[in-house]
């Protein structure tokens, strides 16, 4: 028999139509039936696609326009017999594409990390019998027996349920293990509501039964997901984008200059072929910045060195850059902007409403009435007492401190609660003795113990107000006992309910001296209703600080979450989210196509009840719109959206390791502060990353125009290319970790994010690098001209020169630190990388100048100390014209102050 497929989901179907539907008794299938299903269906497990080999990775790091002249400059060198040269060079074009290869990160590491969640082995029910099979043999109508511990092996329709919970936060990001049954449901639902199906990957927290596979491998939840991430293309940053055009133009550049000055060469210089091939080589090799891709990486490398001793572990590293343009953070709520222990803060009574302080698990926090500051403490006897001791005792959690300090619970969170509040206030000491219990059960919705208190015996009860309603003829009050006033508490619970608050009753009754055991039965009559606590999961004091930083940094905070809509917007009236009055639901989101979501995704702050789908969508929605979206989240179903987003965010406490692997960033504290801690340090790092590559180019136009101005006027060539590699890869990349260590502008967050679409070359830019090169250019073409006619040699000149320009970097350097103000200022002698780099530079030049196997190597020779002292006045008075320069032209920059 072949499987049907049914008209409506699964979950709408009653045990027998699901049975029907997938041709399966409850005696299972045969094992001829379930072969030839697995010939129709294939093997449960989620499809993969082979991965690139580590060498063609390796080689795809050659893939760039400037590798492309390196490697012809390099050839060209070994057909003129240049061996030194063609080694240097690529030498430089391997330790590039290597640097790559290590900075790499391997996107498939996220999909095994989704097939490994798949359990190995299931035990299945075939003809009557049971029998355990590799969890790749189970096919659709296999009856699945489901005990406590097991990850489930397939999408199951559940047929028998025995007290079964499963914890199934890794698909539906809910915290708390769900109820299952086995009765058909009505009506649309999202995931989480699908209580009568069990999904792939998630696990059995408690309980038992057995369910009939109705999908396997890629037709799950879970393959549904693992498709998803499959399908998402690596998304490249603005920077990096950049990088390939400035590439490109550089490359056109050169092919232009070097075909021109060649026909100008042979028509109008009589220049030997093999001296003019070199001096187009040198200008090749002059014109690419070749320790640029290198230094970027290495700048990136230290901002992600700072960000994670500030617990946000960067795992791509353009993610640096990438978090200084985002313009939108879609946040998770339980954990990340709240506090993920709940707290009850108020407690409600016949006669009072108290407010608790405190928002966490330590139990301390005082009690004062609503309209009185004033503490209050606990008698004997009160109210207050009695309520106490009751939600202390009816409760199966504990309050713990563990070894570093922190005060953890063991139980269901709502029960955790309800214990620190009975631990904020000393209670009178009193003997108790548990006698009998009754367990809760989302069924009746209470729980109750028996007790012995002192020398009475007491029925205790917690559990939903509206379940304890309809036990509870009477309610306590400091005077006495009166008439249940049940409009009295359905207002006050409609009124904190607005603030976000869940409620939970606690009530009593007298019992006899001679009562052992407890039933249901004893709770139908004669119970007081003592009083009522509101909860919450309160927000992180510091998570409100951060949202504040990042609106005034122009960074909207969007929080997606699988609550209710009205706890969700008073959760983010707390936090002070932008839109918080109004929330849509994921239900609302499905329904709406790709133009009405990206309008709904820019109007709203607050998203409800959301499915894995809806986040994914949420965040293409957001990109459509040319957002940069960061995405954090700590599930499974998080990892499709996670993978998309231009920064994706996992936490590194409660997340999947399938969530860390699709990221980008990992939260060791799942804490949302330490985001815009990232976000503060990763516009420091592009602000240095844009001030060196304005250090670099310049000094790469300047070796380009002496070359071309020696070949117009047909003088000595003044750099070969070993000597240009070495200011590239030696001088230029040192002198960069000077700028890669300075902090960040005072005005940092409290400017809009960066554009992405503005090229780090801008206007400004471009005028910058043709103003310095230019500058450097005609003072060593100067210094070139008053040396040749004094009969110095040309290794003499050439050393002369590369003094010269390699002193004009250091100056240089330091014009670029400050790009709006005089540069040598207090944060100068703050930043001790430059004077580290200042050193290593010095002893750099030492060798290259008077070490004898450096000299025959570079082609140097040694130089009297007057021409240290000329070049350094030189770069001097280069310092004094740029540091005019700057506030002539600040109305040009985009980033100046305005």
């Amino acid at each position: 028999m072949k499987t049907e497929k049914p008209d409506q989901p699964f979950y709408r179907l009653s045990v027998e139509e699901t049975l029907a539907t997938t041709a399966s008794t409850a005696e299972g299938i045969s094992r001829a039936e379930s072969t030839a299903r697995l010939q129709q269906y294939g093997e449960n497990a989620l499809p993969q696609k082979p991965g690139k080999p580590a060498w063609l990775r390796f080689l795809a790091h050659f893939n760039d326009v400037l590798i492309y002249v390196l490697l012809a400059a390099a050839v060209l060198t070994a057909v003129m017999g240049h061996w030194v040269d063609t080694l240097v060079i690529l030498g430089v074009a391997v330790i590039n594409s290597l640097i790559g290869y290590i900075q790499e990160s391997n996107a498939e590491k996220s999909l095994q990390s989704i097939r490994n969640m798949l359990s190995s082995e299931a035990v299945v029910v075939r003809q009557g019998n049971h029998e355990t099979i590799p969890t790749t043999a189970l096919v659709p109508g296999d009856i699945v027996v489901i005990r406590a511990g097991d990850r489930i092996p397939a999408d199951l329709r559940i047929i028998e349920a025995h007290n079964l919970r499963v914890e199934e936060a890794i698909l539906t990001g809910e915290s708390t293990v769900v109820e299952k049954i086995t009765d058909r449901l009505e009506g649309e639902l999202p995931l989480g509501d699908r209580t009568n199906l069990l999904f792939s990957g998630t696990t059995v927290s408690s309980g038992g039964g057995q369910g009939v596979v109705i999908a396997t491998g890629g037709d799950t939840e879970l393959g549904h997901i693992n498709q998803m991430m499959a399908d998402i293309e690596q998304q490249r940053t603005p920077l990096l984008i950049q990088m390939d055009k400035l590439g490109k133009a550089i490359f056109i550049i050169i092919l232009v200059m070097m075909a021109a000055l060649f026909v100008f060469s042979v028509l109008f210089r009589d220049m030997p072929v093999s001296e003019l091939m070199l001096s187009l080589i040198s200008l090749a090799v002059a014109s690419v910045p070749e320790g640029l891709p290198a230094i970027i990486s290495i700048i990136l490398s230290l901002g992600v060195q700072t960000m994670a001793r500030q617990k946000a572990i960067i795992r791509k590293l353009p993610t640096v850059e990438t978090l200084g343009a985002m313009t939108v953070i879609c946040s998770d709520k339980t954990g990340t902007l709240t506090m993920n222990e709940m707290t009850v803060k108020a407690v409600i009574t016949a006669d009072t409403i108290y407010r608790v302080e405190g928002d966490s698990y330590e139990p301390v926090g005082n009690f004062h009435p609503i309209d009185d500051p004033t503490p209050v403490s606990v008698t004997q006897g009160s109210l207050l007492e009695r309520y106490l001791r009751t939600i202390d005792l009816c409760n199966d959690s504990q309050l713990m401190k563990d070894d570093q300090g922190f005060w953890k619970i063991t139980g269901g969170p709502t029960e955790g609660a309800l214990k620190v509040l009975a631990a904020k206030v000393p209670l009178p000491s009193v003997e108790t003795q548990l006698r009998s219990k009754i367990p809760f059960d989302s069924q009746y919705k209470y729980m109750s113990t028996l007790h012995r208190i002192g020398g009475e015996e007491l029925i205790l009860i917690t559990g939903a107000p509206d379940v304890l309603f309809r036990l509870c003829q009477h309610q306590q009050t400091e005077a006495g006992l009166e008439p249940l006033d049940q409009p009295y508490w359905e207002a006050k619970i409609e009124e904190y309910a607005r603030e976000g608050l869940r409620m939970v009753a606690a009530a009593w009754k007298p019992a006899s001296l001679e009562q052992t055991e407890l039933t249901h039965d004893d709770l139908q009559h004669g119970v007081i209703l003592l009083g009522i606590a509101g909860m919450m999961d309160p927000p992180r004091p510091e998570a409100i600080t951060a949202i504040g930083d990042c609106l005034q940094a122009g960074i909207r905070v969007k929080m997606i979450t699988g609550d209710h809509p009205q706890t969700a917007m008073s959760i983010g009236k707390m936090l002070g989210i932008g839109n918080a009055d109004n929330a849509i639901t994921g239900r609302e989101l499905e329904v709406m196509d790709d133009h009405q979501l990206s309008d709904a995704a820019q109007k709203f702050d607050i998203f409800a009840r959301t499915s894995p789908e809806d986040k994914f969508r949420l965040v293409q929605a957001l990109q459509s719109k040319k957002e940069v979206v960061g995405m954090t989240g700590d599930g499974v179903n998080d990892a499709p959206a996670l993978k998309q987003a231009d920064v994706g965010i996992a936490m590194g406490i409660k997340g999947t390791e399938v969530t860390k692997e699709a990221a980008d960033m990992v939260l060791t504290d799942d804490n949302f502060a330490t985001i815009a801690s990232a976000v503060r340090e990763g516009r420091r790092v592009y602000d240095n990353l844009k001030k060196t590559i304005l250090f670099i180019m310049p000094t790469n136009l300047a070796q380009g125009l002496l070359i071309i101005i020696a070949l117009l006027a047909g003088n000595l060539i003044p750099l070969t290319p070993v000597l240009i590699l070495w200011m590239n890869m030696a001088t230029s990349a040192t002198l960069s970790f000077g700028l890669a260590f300075e902090a960040g502008e005072k005005n940092i967050m409290n400017r809009p994010p960066r554009d992405p679409k503005l090229h780090v070359m801008d206007g400004f830019a471009i005028w910058r690098v043709v103003f310095v090169g230019s500058m450097i250019a005609v003072s060593a073409f100067v210094l070139e001209a008053w040396l040749q006619p004094r009969g110095y040699s040309p290794e003499f000149i050439r050393t002369v020169l590369l003094q010269t320009l390699v002193t004009a970097q250091w100056f240089y350097m330091l014009n670029c630190r400050v790009s709006d103000g005089f540069s040598l200022s207090k944060g100068l002698l703050a930043n001790r990388g430059i004077w580290i780099v200042t050193a290593v530079l010095l002893v750099l030049q030492l060798l290259i100048i008077y070490a004898p196997f450096m000299q025959m190597l570079f082609g140097t020779e040694s130089l009297p100390f007057r021409y240290w002292v000329i070049t350094f006045i030189i770069g001097f008075v280069m310092f004094l014209i740029v540091e005019v320069e700057k506030p002539l032209t600040r109305k040009w920059r985009v980033d100046a102050p305005r």
